[in-house]
């Protein structure tokens, strides 16, 4: 149903954002760097479970 749906983008909306808000206070740096820093970390952390790096 649409109410799912909005609960999952819900869900997901607030683990990313706290992701993000995480990482900028962690490393100090503004929102836009710190969702840059996630999104490459996200990468990375794929890249060596398919044993890439």
């Amino acid at each position: 149903t649409e109410e799912e749906v909005h609960e999952r983008l819900d869900t997901k909306m607030t683990a990313a954002f706290n992701a993000v808000y995480d990482m900028h206070v962690a490393k100090n740096v503004d929102m836009r760097e710190a969702a840059y820093l996630v999104a490459v970390k996200r990468v990375a952390d794929a890249m060596k479970l398919r044993g890439w790096v």
